[in-house]
This record gives structure tokens, C-alpha cells and sequence, in this order.
């Protein structure tokens, strides 16, 4: 039986993550943001020792994009100094460490699916952030710890594309939307089990892509959204990122490749579609 310790567990990931362990009769403590602030580490080194996990999973993280381009010292302390701190607790008492990260350590400008061992470029401050977490990371448990990109996030605990669509689609004739980047819309819940396999299945330490099969745009996305309300996808109009802009720049493609799972044994996450249709009747009820 592994003991699990999970932070940032009141976040859309970490509360599928943590449900999945409950119901899979695992042992986990769950931390929200009130119960431990990453950034102390006498706080995390306490938290850890207390729980004497097995396994941690660092779901805590700054994740306002467009505001940590005015606040990137603070998104750094959250998800760099926070995931040293993380990493650090874990190095003393032996447990293995999944940082959660993203696909925006990627310039976004490549034309085929990006390997895990791509060469990250950020862009951005948020992605200039989570990189120093990878890094610190990496460097504190390399044996032992796993990196796991994960991108275009929905789910039943938070704000996301898909809760948006779902309102949208009621309240407006005509939705545009951006056409021009393309991605893996992945289900948290999907994620989890990922996460899990991962730890129960002592999978080498590294990078792991954690998205969904095939791509689309945030366009396609929207389309098959209406589709699944029963409502005319062609009330759905494409626009470009040009229309809309924003402080931080969106990566005009963030398509991961899944190689590592392979080696680990563990099979990939299934295609984009699927997942959106299982995880659909709980998000619809919640509209």
C-alpha cells in the first residue's frame, strides 16, 4: 500500500487526484493551499515528515498565466522556490516526487508533437516558472522524481474551457472562437490515473507528456462541445489569437509527444474525443 501526500488538493487535478486514491482505498493526505504554503520550507519539511509519505504529488502551483507576466516574482517563489521546497522534503525523507508541470516550458512554434526531451524555451512568465521547478526538481531527486506535463486542462472542480462553452452556448447565438492554436484538451481525471500508474507501476524516474491522444484547436474543441449539448456547432465561428489579445503569448502549439510511456509499460491517454464525451454528463449537470 503506498501513502500518498498530495498538495494544492483543492485545485481542478488535485481534487480528481485525490478522489481517485480514496476510491482506489490508498492512503492520502490531502493539502489545499490553507493547510501548506509551498514557499515555506520549514512548513513543507513538517508536512512531509508528518505524513511520511511514499509518494508526493506537487499540484500546488501559480497558475494565472496572463498575471504572473506582471507578477513573476511571485508565480517563481510558488512554482520554482515551492517545488525546490517540495523536492527537498522529499530528498530527506525518501519519497518519490511527481512535480506537475506544463506544455508551456515550449515556445509553442514546432510542427510536429514535442518529445519529452525537447529543448524548452518559455515564452512566458508563467512557463520561465514552471521551468524552474522542473529544474529544481530534477536536480534534487534525480532518481526519484517525475516530471509530468500536462495541458489544456477541464474538469468538474474548476474553471475551464469546456464549463465555459457549456454557458456560452446558453447565453450567446454565435460563440467565436481562436482557430490558430492547436492542443490535447485532457481530462483531470485522465491525468490522475496517469499519475498513479506512474508511482504504482515504479516506472523510471523523468518526463512524462500527460494529455490526451490526437489534436485540435480551441475552435475544434468548442464545436465538438456544441455537439455533445445536441446544439448546431456551426453557431461556432473561428477567430484568430490576434483577435484576442492577452499579456502572455499563447503558444501557437502545444501538441506533446507521449514516447515515455511506452518505455514505462503504461498505455497512453486515449483519444481527445473520448474523453471529453465520458467526462461530459458531469460537467453539463454542473451548468
Amino acid at each position: 500500500m503506498t501513502r500518498w501526500l498530495v498538495t494544492g488538493a483543492a485545485g481542478m487535478l488535485g481534487r480528481d487526484l485525490v478522489a481517485a486514491l480514496a476510491s482506489a482505498g490508498q492512503p492520502v493526505t490531502a493539502l489545499t493551499r490553507s493547510d501548506l504554503d509551498v514557499t515555506d520550507r520549514t512548513a513543507v519539511a513538517a508536512a512531509v515528515a508528518e505524513a511520511a509519505p511514499h509518494a508526493v504529488v506537487n499540484c500546488a502551483a501559480w497558475t494565472a498565466v496572463d498575471e504572473a507576466e506582471v507578477h513573476e516574482d511571485e508565480a517563481l517563489l510558488v512554482n520554482g522556490q515551492g517545488a525546490a521546497n517540495v523536492a527537498g522534503a522529499c530528498a530527506s525523507s525518501g519519497a518519490r516526487l511527481v512535480q506537475i508541470s506544463t506544455d508551456y516550458v515550449f515556445a509553442g512554434d514546432a510542427g510536429r508533437p514535442y518529445p519529452e526531451d525537447a529543448a524548452a524555451r518559455p515564452h512566458t512568465a508563467y512557463g520561465r516558472s514552471k521551468l524552474a521547478g522542473e529544474q529544481a526538481v530534477l536536480a534534487a531527486l534525480p532518481g526519484a522524481a517525475y516530471i509530468v506535463r500536462t495541458a489544456w486542462l477541464f474538469g468538474a472542480h474548476g474553471p475551464n474551457f469546456v464549463r465555459t462553452m457549456i454557458r456560452l452556448e446558453r447565453e450567446r447565438l454565435v460563440v467565436p472562437v481562436v482557430a490558430d492554436q492547436y492542443g490535447q484538451p485532457t481530462w483531470t481525471a485522465q491525468v490522475a490515473a496517469q499519475v498513479i500508474a506512474l508511482v504504482q507501476g515504479q516506472a523510471a524516474a523523468g518526463v512524462y507528456h500527460a494529455t490526451s491522444s490526437g489534436q485540435t484547436t480551441w475552435f475544434g474543441l468548442a464545436r465538438e462541445i456544441f455537439r455533445l449539448l445536441g446544439a448546431d456547432p456551426d453557431r461556432v465561428t473561428p477567430t484568430t489569437t490576434a483577435a484576442f489579445p492577452r499579456p502572455a503569448p499563447r503558444p501557437g502549439y502545444s501538441v506533446l509527444g507521449h514516447r515515455a510511456w511506452a518505455a514505462a509499460g503504461i498505455p497512453v491517454i486515449g483519444d481527445w474525443r473520448d474523453g471529453l464525451r465520458q467526462a461530459f454528463p458531469a460537467l453539463a449537470a454542473l451548468a
